[in-house]
């Protein structure tokens, strides 16, 4: 009698709660649809995209690989050529992405409060990146401006951060790393036809449009706009790593050279379409590193190979300055003066040499808080109309990365981003001495061209902190370098503490 009695008051309990539970639910559900309809009345493409990428990212946040290929997908192949097809689809696809990343960012984040362990074995690097953007944000709320500015500085640095920690700290299986691979080879591929297309289409349009040449645009799914300029830089430096990577696994003897060859004019063709004279330093640049230690070993080899690479970047330089009327002379000088020299650039106040010397200028011993520490994330971006910027207008103190960094966060904030591929080339070393793995060994010193890239580009465009495209390309690779490196980790060190 006690036991039924007993049995009758837990199921009438079980009942309550589950009464309570269905309740709860059903004043949640009635609520969400309240603030969606909310969302959905004020017609306001951003607020609406973010609800949209709420809803989205919290249906695949027990779905991490799903959020990843979303992520590369959008972020190489959809959001950049938007402006062009749907450009009334551009901005919300790109904040859109940008949420997915910080959804990423949080999930990752969760994790390892919940699950601490998961950080053995991290490499240096990666507690960089997280130094890197803890010290941006508590650096940006002790300079506080505006909302708008921190936030929109917050946006444009970290969209794509989540994917450096979750491919470090997830235990992804080794098939999907490998899928990854092959889908960022077939991107490289598309950028040919892609590529072509624009020059044919797009170029004479706008040039009939706006009376300019529109060889900017170019910039195969990294990003363009109608009327005139693009990501083709960019494109170009993501292509040139995918050619390091294609000759540092032939070195290896993963790659055939019939393979080899079939790949690399599909990858070197589009960077003859555009009008990126850099290419003239990236191609060299790459083939240095990743042929540095046959100088010692096969010289003659190493000859052969870096005189074939001058050539190229020597053709395509021509190729570039062929394309306009006037002479050669004219536009090296007019390079020179607009890059080194005293000539602003695209129309600016400022070129790459004197953004640097204007910042020391101003910012220089008799301001020693914003010559340590700048003035805060987002202060220095003209198009969102950083307080800083707007004191300099038309000056382009944004110009580059380096001079980006330098304002908004000071020398501080560029040494720690610098570090971060200081670091990193010594991870892809140790990877490249100790192990024995061909694919691990080709890939290390593969990323090592890719981070002198990097470096390169700092100097060269402000793209790597406002670019979702190739800031996937930069965070994936730093991801891809962290995965490798404490694969390695426990390889050596067994499986013992590895998280599941």
């Amino acid at each position: 009698m006690y036991k039924q009695g007993f049995l009758n008051k837990t199921n009438i309990s079980a009942d309550s709660d589950n009464k309570k539970i269905f309740y709860i639910i059903v004043l949640a559900s009635v609520l969400i649809a309240m603030i969606f309809g909310l969302f959905a009345v004020t017609a306001n493409p951003i607020i609406i995209s973010l609800a949209v990428a709420l809803v989205v990212g919290t249906f695949l946040l027990t779905k991490p690989i799903w959020m990843i290929w979303l992520l590369l997908a959008s972020g190489l192949l959809v959001v950049g050529m938007l402006p062009l097809y749907l450009d009334f689809l551009a901005s919300k696809a790109a904040w859109g992405v940008s949420i997915l990343g910080f959804i990423l960012l949080f999930l990752t984040f969760f994790k390892i409060t919940t699950f601490p362990r998961v950080v053995r074995a991290t490499p240096t690097f990666i507690w960089f990146v997280l130094f890197f953007l803890i010290y941006a944000i508590i650096n940006s709320l002790l300079q506080w401006h505006t909302a708008f500015e921190f936030l929109g500085g917050v946006k444009r640095y970290f969209q794509m951060y989540g994917l450096v920690f979750m491919l470090c700290w997830y235990n992804f299986d080794e098939r999907d790393i490998q899928r990854w691979q092959v889908f960022l080879l077939i991107v490289a591929i598309l950028q040919l036809p892609t590529a072509v297309y624009e020059l044919l289409v797009f170029a004479p349009l706008l040039a009939s449009t706006w009376g300019v040449a529109a060889v900017d645009l170019v910039a195969g799914t990294f990003g363009a706009q109608k009327d005139g300029g693009g990501a083709n830089a960019e494109m170009c430096l993501f292509l040139i790593i995918m050619m390091a990577f294609l000759l540092a696994r032939h070195k290896e003897k993963i790659l055939s050279f019939k393979q080899l060859a079939i790949f690399l004019p599909i990858l070197i063709s589009p960077l003859f379409l555009g009008e990126t004279k850099a290419v003239i330093v990236m191609l060299p640049l790459m083939f240095l590193v990743l042929y540095r230690h046959e100088i010692f070993t096969r010289f003659h080899y190493w000859l052969i190979g870096f005189i074939s690479a001058i050539l190229l970047a020597i053709a395509i330089g021509y190729y570039y300055l062929s394309l306009s009327p006037r002479p050669v002379e004219q536009q090296i000088a007019e390079t020179i003066e607009y890059n080194f020299k005293s000539k602003g650039y695209g129309g600016q106040h400022l070129n790459r040499t004197t953004v640097l010397t204007f910042w020391a200028e101003k910012q220089g011993a008799h301001d020693p808080v914003s010559f340590l520490f700048g003035n805060g994330i987002g202060s220095s971006h003209s198009g969102a109309r950083g307080h800083v910027a707007k004191l300099y207008p038309g000056y382009g103190i944004g110009l580059t990365s380096a001079s980006t960094l330098l304002w908004d966060l000071g020398i501080v904030g560029l040494s720690l981003f610098i570090a971060i591929l200081f670091f990193a080339w010594s991870c892809t070393r140790t990877l490249w001495k100790e192990s024995n793995i061909p694919s691990v060994r080709a890939d290390a010193i593969a990323i090592q061209s890719a981070l002198a890239l990097f470096g390169f580009h700092i100097l060269y465009r402000d793209s790597l902190l406002d670019l979702p495209s190739i800031q996937i390309v930069l965070t994936g690779l730093l991801g891809y370098l962290a995965w490798m490196h404490r694969r390695h980790y426990f390889s050596i060190h067994g499986n013992k503490g590895r998280p599941a």
